[in-house]
């Protein structure tokens, strides 16, 4: 592969995976290379990493996608990896005189923190360690599992502290993890490395780099991710504010105000005319929520309630009730000062939100907000649904909802679905959005472009 094609393949990769290049910085990374030693690698990714990477957030996309089409080595790799990889001994790895041998080498560049000799150390692991047993794959685990770097921190702590303890200790101890982090990073980067040799690296890129963290889906969040989402909520939501505030003040002016202005126009009898408004008196709508509590919608809920709470100083009053087959008004969860995860979890346990299956249903949760809560939809409100619109084949409500889009000042829904899913088996997404505009959002970018189009 030629270095215009690589070039060309890295740039595509990146966009694939979410992160916006545009064709002026590809251009402008090429002019970059022009002025490089093409053998310094670091060198090459902090020239591409300059000019292509707008975010922090965006840098592990590309520090991964880096490393498949530029990688440190082809083939074996260098100096001890070319023993043969399929080497077993038949022993277990903790008996194994070679695997012993290999965590005495691993322990000393713990010690010494070399970075380069670390990589070195990895791709000689994984050649030895990282196969599979059928030989079809390759795979971290089996060489963490071979060097198991964390049952060395005894024997560097003792290596470098002796007697000593207390904060030097925690230091020791964060920096020792911090470089067995590195050895981990530097055997997943080997792994992937050999993994698109064996099968492509675009199909490799596109199959373990995961969008940044804005374009996430949110039902597709692990644990880790979903963690990183409700950081992201609060500062999210102040540039939102800051942003809303702004565009309030300096919004479009009030309408023509025909008495001064044809009064001042008395003085030049009419030439010229100088228009006078009236000033624009601004707008805070109250804003009502009706969010999906059941299983299939539950995070996108969660971060939508979240990122609507945090902007409450918007809304001169914020109501909010979640529904699985029953509705309930959760709003006294979130009050000022509450913690909204807690306010979550309060929510599932406490609200009365089931009212026979426990299953989505639109249609009576739709009823029993009309029966229970019809007034808290008047002229003056923004109506949100929060929703895939999946209603298990059930009763859809539709006059009720057509009434509420007709009272309320704008009706919004929200899918989480991408619009090519929307109709298919029990989705009545069409059936709804004939009703009330309806949006695609699956991500915190979705979300905050909406939440600008909402106050």
């Amino acid at each position: 592969m030629s270095l215009l094609d690589r070039h060309s393949g890295f740039v595509h990769a990146l966009r694939e995976a979410g992160l916006p290049v545009s064709v002026a910085e590809g251009l402008d990374a090429v002019r970059a290379l022009g002025h490089l030693d093409l053998i310094d690698r670091e060198g090459l990714r902090t020239a591409y990493a300059a000019t292509l990477v707008k975010r922090p957030t965006h840098r592990p996309q590309f520090d991964l996608l880096f490393d498949l089409w530029f990688p440190a080595a082809l083939g074996a790799g260098e100096g001890n990896a070319d023993r043969d990889p399929a080497h077993r001994s038949g022993k277990p790895p903790a008996l194994d005189p070679e695997v012993q041998a290999m965590r005495g080498e691993l322990f000393e560049l713990l010690l010494s923190g070399d970075e380069e000799a670390m990589r070195a150390f990895a791709r000689m692991a994984v050649a030895r360690y990282g196969r599979s047993p059928n030989g079809q794959s390759w795979f971290s685990s089996g060489v963490l599992r071979a060097m198991s770097a964390d049952t060395l921190m005894a024997s560097l702590l003792q290596a470098v502290l002796s007697e000593r303890g207390g904060v030097e200790e925690a230091a020791a101890r964060r920096m020792f993890r911090n470089r067995m982090g590195a050895f981990e990073q530097a055997v997943g980067t080997e792994v992937r490395r050999r993994i698109a040799e064996d099968t492509g690296v675009e199909r490799t890129g596109r199959a373990t780099v995961k969008p940044p963290l804005e374009q996430l889906d949110f039902n597709r969040a692990t644990r880790t991710d979903l963690a990183e989402l409700r950081r992201q909520v609060h500062p999210l939501a102040r540039r939102l504010a800051s942003r809303l505030a702004q565009r309030n003040r300096l919004g479009d002016r009030g309408r023509l105000d025909f008495r001064r202005t044809v009064r001042a126009s008395l003085a030049t009898g009419g030439v010229p005319l100088t228009t006078h408004f009236k000033p624009k008196r601004p707008h805070k709508p109250e804003l009502v929520i009706l969010c999906d509590a059941s299983d299939s919608c539950q995070s996108f809920a969660h971060f939508t309630l979240l990122l609507t709470f945090a902007l409450r100083e918007q809304f001169t009053k914020v109501r909010a009730f979640a529904f699985i087959d029953s509705t309930d008004e959760i709003t006294k969860y979130f009050a000022p000062g509450s913690d909204v995860v807690e306010a979550m979890r309060r929510m599932t346990r406490e609200a009365d939100l089931v009212w026979l299956t426990g299953r989505s249903n639109y249609g009576h949760a739709f009823k029993t907000f009309d029966d229970k809560y019809r007034d808290a939809v008047t002229s003056r409100t923004s109506l949100l649904i929060l929703g895939d619109a999946r209603s298990n084949y059930g009763p859809l409500a539709l006059p009720i909802v057509r009434r509420m889009a007709e009272t309320a000042r704008h009706a919004y829904w929200l899918n989480p679905e991408r619009p090519r899913d929307w109709d298919t088996g029990d989705s009545a997404a069409s059936t709804y959005g004939d009703v009330i505009e309806m949006h695609e959002c699956r991500n915190l970018t979705q979300l905050a472009e909406f939440v600008e189009l909402l106050a």
